[in-house]
């Protein structure tokens, strides 16, 4: 070998050599300061009004954004966030809020703001979805389920400016959940400047591709099936709070403007205060897009990822035993159910759906599907909420009395309908397609032959809002603490052009009970309403309660400040990282 080729050879192994160095010392930069998360699927839009689904709140409502109000995620109860303070009137009917000054919005590649957050953006947010003669209102398909589910844009009489920082919104009737529903992971504050540079571009629908927001982390980059990319907000509003604020939860030159202290509660917002020689500052975030839940297990393990989403129940025993990892959990404010599609024959027959309930046994479901992460569903409301009822009816196993209302109903053996089963994994039900298969079983020994159905998981939920179902397996997680955010998305008449009713059922006396449920403050006179509504259900069974689960976060013993949010998405605002 000539001394010339050694010599290439050589420069070219230490070429190689050092950027093999770099490319190491780039990762450990990385992981050093910046977080991965495992997610289980691709966000339908980067604008949560848009979309109801907990795979869009994780990618975007808590990342991205804020709202006017936020939810203490340890007492549940409602804390100011870019509202400092709110008034309201003694009728119930008008909203004042004070809002927070020195909010920026994100500056990014695409956006570089040249004011702050004020009235304009929230009015801008909010007449977006409630005003259909909004110029944005149509952007992006036009659709709002959320808002739509609870019918409160036509609740709003007006949303008005008063001054910069001081908004009013007028409600038509009272509404007691109206601020539970301003905090949830769909109310979010959009910016009213990047609007109007996109619609004077011609290019309006950017909004909800390339989001900004005021949230503790800015859009980088999304590839479809592989990664959403993540920056730090380095002016987020947050992490400039006086000690004094933060520990209020509110601008004190506003408290005047508060009705009650207690409207101004601590908000639990993890500050870096740490000895910066212990943690790290997360200065980028990553979701790596992994469906398989065993692969995500895997990653999260060697390291790949610092935490991961929905853990397979089998996976939990593995995750408790690794002494690097560690596994939250908390009562879970959710419903799993089996929906019917009652605009659809037979399904339309209550002594039909009567039938199919009693065919399955709901205990060995549980048992198979949940394991012990589980509680047996009487009614939608978990026993978190302030209106369950622990004596409410229940239906029970018993397939001779199945047979019997299967054939007065005129209902013949071999009768066949559909199941569909849940592509994904959920909180709710770890895994529909399991339980669809023992509801086939069960269905098989009354006569009933049913076929398990599937897709990807956005065209699942298109045919489910087209009504294309006999029956469904899915479920329902709070955004909010109020009974009302079961009751009304899930089942009443407004909810159905939306998609969150599943049952596709109208009944004008459920209606009116939840209706009649937000016109008082009082929580006995609600209780004994929520009641009346439980015992209706239970005699027309437009989907049989199943389970409420229990939540889970598993992630890596370096993240500190991580919890469980049981009102919506995961939060990487706050998260620190040990070296």
């Amino acid at each position: 070998m000539s001394y010339g080729l050694v010599k290439r050879l050589s420069l070219c192994l230490c070429t190689a050599l050092v950027v093999a160095s770099c490319a190491k010392q780039n990762k450990q930069a990385f992981y050093n300061t910046g977080i991965i998360y495992c997610s289980e699927s691709n966000p339908v839009t980067f604008n949560p009004q848009l979309d109801t689904s907990s795979t869009t709140s994780d990618a975007s409502s808590h990342q991205l954004y804020d709202r006017l109000l936020d939810f203490d995620p340890e007492t549940g109860r409602i804390v100011p966030s870019l509202a400092s303070s709110w008034l309201v009137t003694n009728d119930g009917l008008t909203y004042a809020f004070q809002l927070r000054k020195d909010v920026w919005f994100h500056n990014t590649e695409y956006f570089t703001p040249t004011r702050n957050f004020n009235a304009d953006d929230v009015i801008f947010s909010i007449d977006r979805w409630r005003l259909t003669s909004h110029p944005y209102h149509y952007i992006s398909g036009g659709r709002y389920p959320y808002f739509e589910s609870i019918g409160l844009a036509q609740n709003i009489a007006a949303v008005e400016r008063i001054n910069g920082y001081r908004v009013e919104i007028t409600l038509k009737r009272r509404d007691s959940s109206f601020l539970a529903n301003l905090a949830t992971d769909f109310a979010v504050i959009l910016s009213e400047e990047y609007a109007s540079q996109l619609s004077q571009a011609g290019k309006p629908s950017k909004i909800d591709e390339l989001p900004v927001g005021t949230g503790p982390f800015k859009f980088e980059s999304y590839r479809k099936d592989h990664f959403i990319k993540y920056r730090r907000h380095e002016n987020y509003w947050r992490l400039s709070l006086s000690a004094e604020e933060n520990d209020n939860g509110y601008d004190q030159d506003n408290a005047e403007d508060s009705k009650e202290s207690e409207n101004a509660s601590k908000l639990a917002i993890a500050i870096n205060q740490s000895d910066e020689s212990e943690h790290s500052a997360v200065e980028q975030l990553i979701f790596d897009i992994t469906p398989r839940s065993s692969l995500r297990l895997a990653k999260l393990m060697t390291g790949e990822c610092d935490a991961t989403a929905f853990p397979a129940q089998t996976e939990l025993e593995v995750i408790r035993a690794k002494e690097d990892l560690i596994l939250a959990e908390k009562p879970g404010l959710n419903i799993g159910f089996w929906a019917f599609n009652t605009q659809r024959p037979p399904f339309n027959n209550p002594d039909v759906r009567r039938a199919l309930a009693a065919a399955i046994d709901k205990n060995t479901l549980l048992e198979a599907v949940y394991f012990d992460s589980a509680i047996r569903a009487k009614t939608l409301l978990p026993a978190a909420s302030w209106a369950f009822q622990n004596d409410a009816d229940d239906t029970a196993y018993n397939p001779v009395l199945a047979r019997k209302l299967l054939a007065d109903a005129g209902i013949k053996p071999g009768f066949s309908m559909t199941i569909w089963a849940m592509p994904v994994e959920r909180a709710y039900n770890p895994n529909a397609t399991k339980m669809a298969e023992l509801i086939q079983r069960y269905l098989r020994d009354v006569g009933v032959e049913a076929t398990i159905v599937s897709y990807d998981w956005t065209t699942f939920r298109r045919h489910l809002r087209e009504g294309l179902h006999d029956s469904v397996l899915i479920g329902w997680s709070a955004d909010n603490g109020d009974p009302d955010n079961f009751y009304r998305p899930l089942l009443s008449c407004g909810a159905i052009p939306s998609g969150t009713n599943r049952a596709m059922w109208c009944n004008q006396d459920y209606d009116r009970l939840i209706n009649d449920a937000l016109k008082t403050d009082d929580i006995e006179a609600r209780r004994a309403i929520y009641r009346q509504v439980n015992r209706l259900l239970y005699e027309r069974l437009p989907l049989v309660p199943i389970a409420h689960a229990y939540r889970y976060q598993a992630y890596r013993s370096e993240l500190e400040g991580l919890t469980i949010n049981p009102f919506g998405g995961v939060r990487f605002g706050g998260v620190e990282k040990t070296l």
